[in-house]
């Protein structure tokens, strides 16, 4: 029996209905139903619909035996259903539920459409560039391994100073500065924190390293494009730091740890329903104006 993941953000009443229509739409077409709880597990308990579903935590075994998972919400339920996924090597589809929602592929007045798609096997996949993280310490053991869809966001813990860093690609030394954060992201993550810290937005098809110092006291301190085969390493030298990966699986930094990223072995495989360019996607979130413009000639 084909069976998928459900992923809602639990956070809304509306978000729920929405959840028990697409479980529905599903399993009125024959396909097993499974939800992940996350953090208001007790709201999906007491759902008249959704109580009838197997529940799951952020666990290997959700993702056991299903072939898809569907996200119903913002860029924050993404990420952390996005995590399993990519451990399991399964395809995800977001439906955007949230505001902005720059990692949903549609919006939810297209959900029922969307699920519709899912059910006769009509979408395509493509696979998103993701960073491998290794974190070492002053002694240059490795501490932690991980890995990041969006960014990897090197930050200092103690917001009354400044955190001293070199940044490294391929290892030489690029620059030292004092800075809040250095963050390295892929180009599906040009769009979040890195664009908000004053990064230029990359095209997803493109194969690059972005990196960013994030208010950083240095006269060169501009965003960097470097090579998907680079490898980009943060130091920190005077204070402890920590490492965030896609806004929510961190690690603590001691004074002199680094941080040491490079593309990841493993892409996450990205559900698309349609071929609009990202161009018309990026005009679309971000609500560009785009009044006046006469198009190509003929």
């Amino acid at each position: 029996m084909r069976e998928v993941l459900l992923v809602p953000h639990t956070g809304r009443t509306s978000n729920l209905e929405s959840a028990a229509v697409a479980a529905r739409q599903l399993q009125d077409a024959g396909i097993a139903v499974r939800l992940m709880s996350g953090p208001n597990e007790d709201a999906i308990k007491g759902h008249p619909v959704l109580s009838q579903f197997p529940l799951f935590g952020h666990v290997e075994a959700a993702t056991a035996g299903v072939e898809l998972v569907l996200v119903l919400g913002g860029d924050g339920t993404f990420l952390r259903a996005a995590d399993l996924a990519h451990s399991a090597d399964l395809p995800v589809l977001g439906i955007n539920l949230g505001h902005i929602g720059f990692l949903a592929e549609w919006e939810a007045d297209s959900m029922e459409e969307a699920i519709a798609r899912v059910i006769a096997k009509d979408y395509r996949v493509e696979d998103r560039m993701t960073l491998k993280v290794v974190i070492r310490d002053e002694d240059r053991n490795v501490l932690a391994r991980g890995w990041a869809l969006n960014e990897v966001s090197v930050e200092n813990l103690n917001r009354r100073g400044v955190l001293d860093a070199t940044l490294e690609v391929d290892s030489r030394p690029v620059s030292s500065f004092g800075c809040d954060g250095v963050l390295i992201s892929t180009p599906t993550g040009s769009t979040a924190y890195a664009f908000s810290a004053g990064g230029p937005v990359l095209w997803p098809e493109l194969d690059a390293i972005l990196v960013v110092p994030n208010n950083a006291h240095a006269l060169f301190a501009k965003p960097l494009v470097v090579s998907p085969h680079s490898r980009v390493a943060v130091e920190s030298h005077n204070a402890p730091a920590v490492a965030i990966m896609d806004g929510f699986r961190t690690c603590d930094l001691p004074p002199g740890a680094r941080v040491e990223v490079l593309r990841g072995d493993r892409p996450v495989r990205w559900v698309r329903l349609d071929n609009l360019p990202f161009t018309d996607r990026l005009v679309r979130k971000f609500r560009l104006p785009v009044d006046g413009w006469r198009g190509p000639a003929a």
